[in-house]
């Protein structure tokens, strides 16, 4: 068995629609996948799945941090979404920038910038 890297995240939303135009603004795209139990994005090859609130995490729940090119413009885009700041950009060692943002439900959505880390193709 070998492990192929992030597939999906997924953040649990009170209201799906909701949920569903806040996500779509913030990340700049819309949901591939639709329906009434799933709504599920394409992000830089990845998956972002939004479900009715079961009552789970929130702010409390693991962060997963979503790869960005430049961290600054990226928070900004994010902040101007209805993002609230969880924790500013700072660099963490090496050149490698992180910083969380809650969205309007309270999930936490970590940012990083990775100047080290290449996709491979």
């Amino acid at each position: 068995m070998s492990i192929l890297g992030l597939a999906t995240v997924i953040y649990p939303v009170p209201d799906l629609d909701r949920g569903k135009a806040w996500y779509a603004k913030a990340f700049g795209t819309a949901p591939y996948f639709d329906q009434p139990f799933y709504v599920g994005f394409e992000i830089g090859g990845y998956e972002l799945g939004l479900l009715p609130d079961e009552g789970r995490p929130g702010p409390d729940g693991g962060v997963a941090y979503w790869r960005v090119e430049q961290i600054d413009p990226a928070v900004a885009r994010f902040l101007d979404a209805g993002a609230t700041m969880v924790s500013e950009a700072k660099d963490v060692g090496d050149g490698i920038k992180v910083a969380t943002v809650a969205d309007p439900f309270g999930n936490s959505i970590g940012l990083i910038e990775n100047p080290h880390f290449k996709i491979k193709d």
